[in-house]
């Protein structure tokens, strides 16, 4: 509540000044916005959750996702002209959760796999022209569309294959492919219809919190990922998202800092658990922690990094934590061990550069800041490859005239 107040005064003072408005008008303005903001909800308003009786026949209802979709996907736009929104941290944090919650989905039961083998692309083309109301071949047809890179015809048939058997996997394929596309919005009504058809779904809430993030809204998304993490408390997956959640966050909340400490308690020899909740203690001491904090800190970091030697990342977070503290040399072997790790993560270079600078070895100094500079452009032009060949769909409204279907690119 408190973090929702602040930022909601944040933004009371940054409309006020670039609108110019007077003070007593963006107040009654706020007032109204308020609640809104204050109350986060994991579910966007719509329509009433979904009776239990109504989501066991579910399946065997067609179709029944909506009466009448209120969206489609029109085409696909050049993704030369998308651009990134936000820090670099932001977007990346975005990619990385869509991609994270795909590979949570589109899994072949063995059975499918046992019966459908040898089954070549133009015999399933015509499989499903025969029976063109099986959801089963529509949702396998999508694969071979999303492995012919044919993102348009892929997306089509997910969404046929919900419409005609809206089963939690078929939906959370549906909504990963627009997540995965740039869709947020459209991929959140999926997700949300999928969270009321199956509440006691963890990845359908992920796949909830990830759209909510992908559309700024911070408050929900920590919020959908926290009732996730309660479904089933020994379960790490909604763990780790909530952990990388905090990334783009300055001061983890409470709530975030209290389900990773309990989930080191669940799983105290995961080498993640133990780094992620080291990592919120010093997130929310917002890097000046007093003795107690710093010495639990290190101690979950030494922890993480004997169950995992190879975990980069808690080395370097030690490093930092070793470097607040003035130990400018233990901090040095904590960059170089995190180097050593992973040798092209980029920030360890960086914080190397700053340590070195700061105990007189200005060569070793520039050699890291120069390693930096390559590996962060490297990573820059790796990053925008990755989006170039992401086309990223264009969503219309079914109430509306939907515009031609553009030709996809090549």
């Amino acid at each position: 509540m408190y973090r929702s107040l602040r930022r909601a005064s944040r933004d009371y003072t940054r409309l006020r000044m670039k609108r110019n408005l007077p003070a007593a008008g963006l107040m009654a303005l706020m007032a109204l916005l308020g609640p809104s903001r204050c109350l986060s909800q994991c579910q966007p308003t719509g329509p009433a959750p979904v009776s239990p009786s109504d989501a066991s026949n579910a399946a065997s209802q067609a179709p029944q996702f909506y009466d009448e979709p209120r969206f489609t996907v029109a085409g696909v736009t050049d993704a030369t002209n998308l651009g990134g929104h936000g820090s670099d941290v932001v977007v990346r944090t975005k990619e990385t959760l869509a991609k994270d919650t795909a590979s949570l989905g589109k899994q072949t039961s063995s059975n499918q796999v046992e019966a459908k083998a040898g089954t070549d692309e133009s015999t399933l083309r015509a499989a499903v022209e025969r029976d063109s109301g099986n959801a089963e071949l529509h949702h396998r047809l999508a694969g071979v569309e999303e492995n012919l890179k044919h993102s348009l015809e892929a997306v089509r048939e997910y969404q046929r294959a919900a419409e005609l058997n809206p089963s939690e996997s078929y939906l959370f394929d549906w909504g990963t492919e627009l997540l995965a596309h740039r869709a947020p919005e459209a991929a959140l009504e999926v997700f949300a219809k999928g969270n009321r058809l199956f509440p006691d779904s963890a990845r359908m809430l992920v796949g909830l919190g990830v759209a909510w993030h992908a559309r700024g809204a911070y408050d929900q998304a920590a919020d959908c990922l926290l009732k996730a993490s309660d479904l089933n408390p020994s379960d790490p997956m909604p763990y780790v998202f909530l952990a990388k959640l905090q990334n783009v966050e300055a001061i983890p909340s409470d709530a975030v800092v209290e389900k990773l400490a309990r989930f080191v308690r669940i799983h105290p020899d995961n080498a993640l658990a133990n780094y992620y909740y080291a990592s919120s203690l010093w997130k929310r001491a917002q890097g000046v922690a007093e003795a107690a904090p710093r010495a639990q800190v290190l101690s979950l970091l030494e922890k993480a990094v004997h169950l995992d030697p190879t975990l980069s990342h808690a080395y370097l977070l030690r490093g930092i934590v070793d470097s607040d503290a003035g130990d400018l040399p233990k901090s040095i072997l904590s960059f170089r061990s995190a180097i050593d790790a992973n040798p092209l993560l980029e920030e360890p270079h960086y914080r190397l550069a700053l340590a070195y600078r700061r105990v007189g070895e200005k060569g070793k100094a520039q050699h890291e800041l120069q390693l930096y500079k390559d590996l962060s452009k490297k990573s820059a032009a790796e990053a925008e490859r990755e989006r170039l060949e992401i086309p990223q769909f264009v969503i219309a409204l079914r109430d509306k005239k939907s515009p031609t279907d553009q030709p996809q690119k090549p």
